[in-house]
């Protein structure tokens, strides 16, 4: 489920109440219970009693059973809430710009952009913008660059190619060794939902990801 911050909350309802389950309902459970017990009384042998310590092992099992029913129950609504709480949190995101891995470049006034991480420092980096058909269009100098998380501009208004499909790649070395990278997508959130207890956000370049995907914010 996805939402924008625009629309409300899913599931709410004006001026009906939903019925409880009897099969799931603890206090019919328990009401079902004492009308067997009672029966059960009412028609027990008078010279075979119903054993005192068997009646006290049915009460503790209705007992636990009531018991394990109210904790699903309350596991169920700290759920909800959980979820609404996580869709409230996931739309203070939109309009941010993230970090994800991914190797698509976003175009931005003009200016292509994103991210890479390097696994240690080097000496030489280089960004090459690569269009739908594979081939190169333009490479960014980036020098030398330390370990860690990095950003790039690329001046795409001299690009007459169609932006649609570019992607870039990233080679680093450190003198005649080859740095590890990792491409890292530059895309706003433009939605943010719940899905099978996740927060999930939806992004400018077309995906759908989980908040713990998220790299950085920027």
């Amino acid at each position: 489920m996805i939402i924008s911050p625009t629309q409300t909350t899913a599931g709410t309802t004006t001026g009906n109440t939903k019925a409880s389950d009897p099969n799931t309902d603890p206090a019919a459970a328990q009401d079902r219970f004492l009308k067997l017990l009672v029966a059960q009384l009412n028609n027990q042998d008078p010279m075979n009693p119903l054993d005192n310590a068997q009646m006290t092992s049915q009460m503790a099992q209705i007992n636990t059973v009531t018991g394990i029913q109210q904790l699903n129950q309350t596991m169920a609504s700290m759920a909800a809430q959980l979820n609404s709480l996580q869709v409230m949190q996931g739309t203070a995101l939109v309009g941010r710009s993230v970090l994800t891995e991914g190797s698509t470049v976003t175009i931005d006034d003009k200016t292509g952009k994103g991210g890479f991480e390097l696994a240690s420092a080097a000496t030489s980096v280089k960004v090459e913008i690569v269009n739908a058909n594979g081939q190169v269009v333009d490479t960014v100098d980036m020098g030398g660059q330390g370990a860690g998380r990095h950003l790039f501009n690329w001046d795409s208004s001299k690009y007459a190619g169609s932006t649609d499909g570019l992607r870039f790649r990233v080679t680093a070395l450190n003198g005649n060794t080859q740095v590890g990278t990792t491409s890292l997508a530059l895309s706003k959130v433009v939605a943010a939902g719940a899905e099978d207890g996740q927060l999930m956000l939806n992004l400018s370049n077309g995906q759908a990801i989980r908040y713990t995907d998220i790299k950085a914010m920027v």
